[in-house]
């Protein structure tokens, strides 16, 4: 039975990654056809910034939508299929399920739908807030309202109350599950958009992070979870392919915040919150030092980093790219690791 769904992950995994790299050429020729391209603004608020990137401008973004198109296309049409055809094997392959994968994907599509409109915002220069795409207090408004919708789903629906602590086991939270719930999918979300801003770098850092979730989930007997995951492992592997320096287009928001989000769901699903900090250990990093920089320019009136988030400051130091995001991968899967070995002696705990 193992061995069936470790498979099944396996053959999912693969089938996401050969079907988003096919379908690779036909979203870049689009985005590049309608000059879809990723603008650095030099307000003179950034200045350090918009030299680093300047290279980078009318690079297509929206690439984003490769990850979650995939996972929507295989979820509906491998349900579809598994009603329909005849035989198991297509319902073999279904990994649709309302207690493990209707959330997740639910978060992922109308989070993915927000950030492409932030997208659009952005590359069009129609701004509705002023200066094209949302502002920061407006995107945490957005991950604070979808954030809230998740919550009302686990608390009024699901009856989830419990918080687990490794070692220590379940506490009672009663109502403060919704704050909780609230902070994990803001931090998430905010943390793995502020990771965004390498050729590589998100890519990476989320494959790394998906992966120890799948691993968690298929340790709680959550096989469509885990397949869920491993489904966004695929189309993130084709997704990093074209991403890797020169990349050929960046994820943009619609990548970034409903892959923020839906990590964030899945920690809440598995109940393993506690861990997000090790196995999101660069998105952690990465707002800390935006935290950090804004705390100290407001009351030290002084920088403590030479640009935000903390690779910028890497790349002015004189770090090239790749050795940037290389170490940050190196990071990340030390945490995912630590926070691997952590689960699994609790398991046993």
């Amino acid at each position: 039975m193992l061995i069936f769904q470790v498979v099944k992950i396996l053959l999912l995994f693969s089938l996401a990654f050969i079907f988003a790299t096919s379908f690779t050429p036909i979203l870049t020729n689009f985005l590049y056809k309608y000059k879809l391209g990723k603008k650095i603004r030099n307000s003179g608020s950034t200045p350090i910034f918009s030299k680093l990137h300047a290279h980078k401008a009318g690079t297509p973004t929206m690439g984003g939508i490769l990850i979650w198109g995939t996972v929507l296309i295989f979820m509906v049409l491998f349900s579809f299929l598994a009603d329909v055809m005849p035989g198991d094997f297509f319902k073999y392959l279904n990994f649709f399920s309302r207690s493990e994968t209707l959330l997740p994907l639910g978060v992922l599509v109308a989070s993915a739908i927000i950030g492409l409109i932030d997208d659009w915002l952005d590359v069009s220069g129609h701004g509705i807030f002023g200066g094209g795409g949302l502002k920061l207090k407006h995107r945490l408004l957005i991950y604070t309202l979808i954030a809230l919708a998740g919550a009302a789903w686990f608390y009024f629906k699901l009856d989830w109350t419990v918080l687990h602590v490794p070692f220590l086991g379940n506490f009672e939270i009663s109502w403060w599950y919704i704050p909780v719930f609230v902070l994990v999918i803001v931090a998430s979300s905010f943390s793995v958009n502020e990771t965004d801003g390498l050729d590589g770098l998100a890519g990476g850092t989320l494959l790394i992070a998906f992966g120890a979730y799948a691993v968690i989930a298929f340790s709680l007997g959550r096989y469509e979870l885990a397949a869920f995951c491993g489904v966004i492992m695929g189309a993130l592997l084709a997704f990093l392919w074209f991403n890797i320096p020169p990349a050929r287009f960046y994820m943009g928001d619609t990548g970034a915040m409903s892959l923020g989000v839906t990590l964030g769901v899945i920690a809440m699903l598995t109940n393993s919150a506690l861990l997000l900090p090790l196995i999101g250990l660069i998105f952690l990093i990465e707002s800390m030092s935006v935290i950090i920089q804004v705390l100290s320019k407001k009351f030290r009136h002084k920088k403590v980093f030479l640009s935000t988030p903390i690779h910028h400051h890497f790349q002015a130091i004189g770090w090239p790219e790749s050795k940037i995001v290389m170490r940050f991968w190196l990071i990340s899967a030390l945490g995912a690791i630590l926070a691997l070995i952590i689960f699994l002696a609790d398991l046993q705990w």
